[in-house]
């Protein structure tokens, strides 16, 4: 496992206490459609200096929905919209990019300021800046007001938990890929032992610091995924367990999950009440993206530098978000703590999911099998390795037809 550089090298100087990321920055290949990352200006004020690129899907729809992304340091909007994944699914199921940039005006090394006071407020800095970039594509694109995510690795994990914690009004669900609790530093100073060796909270003290952060906000709070490889040594995988702690909390419910799941390349997910928080644990992932590069529906990105050949969590995001036009899942969907072998439902039936070991759902004949390998009926999507240890979650989506999720 490749071991990240020392974090004290790389942020030298005044250079702020941020996360590392991928250093290598991959060109945008020629897509095959006519739409391209395109650079936006004159979003709004912009006050933390950030840039807007935006991507569009030929034929995307009026209402469709939004995903807000951000690298990590080093990074630019180019590359990490490249190899994360995230454009095929954009092309497959018709959404808008927005992805945002750091400059090195800003920070020497592309990252964004997540533990600046200044920049992790409500209604100020970068945070403002990006609030503001969904306002520009809510206007000019008409992407639906309720369907906009955000999601971000590393220093842009850490954003992403700022941005979901001062502007729950915006966000429906976001992603923090190998990121930070909200508020675990607030200077530079507290940003190196925010990242390792962590910081200890309790859920609630945790829950407060994202309250605090829209003081008297009683709407909807926003889902939240997190992502953290157990091998990563830049950012400490106790932030996987102390951000869990702060988004249960916020949502109001239990630090025990109601559901366990094992998936590909080693991964462990836990769900926390009905879907509202979902922890993937990555075995023996370092300090990146988890991508799984291939042609099948589950897989996505570019194995590269800080984007680990792994799991698509890409994909993994996108049905969490349900941007592949599925329902929001519902308590019986989503929260069985022991894995069950419900009947096929019939064609007339509402959407059903079932949990099950991947031996159970090809008996089932929800899979079938094929070279060690279980595969969603219809959809062909892989499930991982065809026995009674690895457990996934399908739903149904037409008759003989089921998808990986729910």
């Amino acid at each position: 496992m490749r071991r990240c550089p020392s974090i004290l090298t790389r942020l030298a100087g005044a250079v702020a206490g941020a996360v590392l990321a991928a250093a290598a920055v991959v060109a945008v290949a020629a897509p095959a459609q006519a739409a391209t990352l395109t650079q936006v200006t004159g979003f709004g004020s912009n006050p933390g200096n950030l840039a807007m690129y935006a991507y569009r899907p030929d034929g995307v729809p009026a209402g469709a929905p939004a995903v807000v992304l951000l690298h990590g340091c080093t990074q630019n909007a180019a590359g990490y919209f490249t190899n994360s994944g995230w454009r095929k699914y954009a092309d497959l199921w018709r959404f808008t990019l927005i992805v945002a940039q750091q400059p090195s005006a800003n920070n020497a090394n592309s990252c964004f300021n997540w533990f600046g006071t200044g920049d992790t407020a409500r209604g100020q800095g970068e945070a403002l800046s990006i609030k503001q970039m969904v306002d520009h594509a809510k206007a000019n694109y008409g992407v639906d007001p309720a369907r906009v995510y955000v999601s971000g690795l590393s220093a842009g994990g850490a954003m992403s938990a700022v941005m979901l914690a001062t502007y729950p009004d915006v966000f429906a669900a976001g992603s923090v890929v190998a990121g930070v609790p909200y508020r675990c530093a607030t200077s530079t100073t507290s940003a190196f032992s925010c990242m390792s060796p962590g910081v200890d909270k309790t859920p609630a003290a945790w829950g407060d610091l994202v309250r605090n952060a829209y003081s008297g906000y009683s709407g909807k709070r926003p889902r939240v995924a997190i992502w953290h490889g157990t091998a990563d040594y830049t950012v400490a995988v106790a932030n996987a367990t102390e951000s869990r702690d702060q988004w249960t909390n916020v949502l109001g419910v239990s630090q025990t999950p109601t559901r366990t799941a094992s998936l590909p390349a080693g991964t462990g997910l836990e769900v926390y009440g009905n879907d509202a928080v979902r922890l993937y644990r990555v075995s023996g992932m370092g300090h990146g993206t988890p991508v799984d590069p291939g042609s099948a529906t589950d897989q996505c990105g570019t194995a590269t530098s800080y984007f680990l050949d792994t799991i698509c969590s890409t994909y993994r995001d996108a049905l969490f978000f349900g941007l592949d036009g599925g329902a929001t899942p519902t308590p019986t969907a989503t929260a069985s703590p022991t894995p069950t072998a419900s009947p096929t439902p019939s064609p007339t039936a509402s959407p059903v999911c079932v949990t099950a070991s991947n031996y159970a759902h090809v008996t089932a004949g929800r899979a079938y099998h094929s070279a060690g390998y279980a595969y969603a009926l219809g959809s062909n999507q892989r499930m991982g390795l065809y026995n009674t240890f690895y457990t996934t979650t399908l739903k149904q989506t037409a008759p003989a037809h089921w998808v990986i999720g729910c």
